[in-house]
């Protein structure tokens, strides 16, 4: 059985297991998710550029945990969709550093106890409210793992709005630019395997703590990305991976599009693009 059948497999296993449904606009309360999660829209603020600062905020029940954008093999990967909107011409998350957690012996990335989600909204009309309506999908884990679906509405006034110091400070955790941490030569190599690709990234990067790891991702949500092995060779960082199409076709690589990100000590590191050498 081939890796993306397999990854298949493990996506069908985690959506059996219990799906919850809610709302939410401030706290929810009217449904069973309510007790593992509460979650709301923090209105934030509108900025100098015309964009509105607003944030999802979660707060998770004792032990419980959710997923950043890429959660690894054995996460759930949250997905946004915002086509009921009006006025909204464009939609722009920032992560805050997230960190390595385990579940059942398996490494996953995300978010314990809270998780404060920073999304910049513009509007199509600068100057008037945006009118948020859509869905999000995530994953809520403990010892099961429980995809949860929120429904949001939210009016994003035009007003200006007074910053929020919870938005402030997720803004502030993100992941250091290659250029912050000082990246120096970031090269990608590739070679064909039986129905997919080899990578091997090599980064001039200081290291990020004892429990380092390199996350890579891809600009085509049509590739799947093995767990990448981190290793340090001569001073460098070393991550290597494989890659395969999710419905086992052939397919280009996007040298542009290659994002990774490498996490340690409690902060990251986000690496745009990886060229050949």
């Amino acid at each position: 059985m081939g890796i993306p059948h397999l990854k298949g497999m493990i996506r069908k296993l985690s959506a059996i297991c219990v799906a919850l449904a809610g709302a939410f606009a401030p706290p929810v309360h009217a449904n069973p998710a309510a007790d593992l999660v509460e979650a709301s829209i923090l209105t934030g603020w509108r900025a100098t550029d015309g964009r509105h600062v607003a944030a999802l905020h979660l707060e998770l029940q004792d032990g419980w945990k959710t997923y950043w954008r890429a959660p690894g093999d054995a996460g759930i990967p949250p997905r946004f969709n915002w086509s009921g909107s009006r006025n909204l011409s464009d939609v722009a998350i920032t992560w805050p550093t997230p960190r390595t957690l385990s579940q059942n012996g398996v490494r996953t990335i995300g978010y314990a106890d809270s998780l404060t989600l920073p999304i910049h909204f513009t509007p199509k009309q600068a100057g008037q409210a945006i009118n948020l309506d859509g869905t999000l999908e995530l994953g809520l884990c403990k010892d099961v793992c429980l995809p949860l679906t929120l429904s949001i509405s939210q009016d994003l006034p035009q007003a200006g709005g007074k910053r929020d110091p919870r938005i402030v400070a997720a803004l502030a955790a993100r992941p250091y630019s290659a250029r912050e941490a000082g990246v120096g030569r970031v090269v990608c190599s590739v070679s064909p395997i039986e129905d997919g690709m080899r990578l091997r990234a090599e980064i001039d990067v200081k290291r990020q703590g004892r429990d380092e790891i390199a996350v890579i991702e891809t600009d085509n949500p049509q590739i799947w990305v093995a767990q990448a092995r981190t290793t340090r060779q001569n001073g460098r960082l070393v991550a290597e991976t494989e890659l395969y199409h999710v419905e086992g076709d052939s397919f280009a690589l996007n040298r542009d599009g290659l994002r990774i990100t490498v996490l340690g000590g409690g902060q990251a590191v986000d690496i745009q693009g990886c060229p050949a050498r």
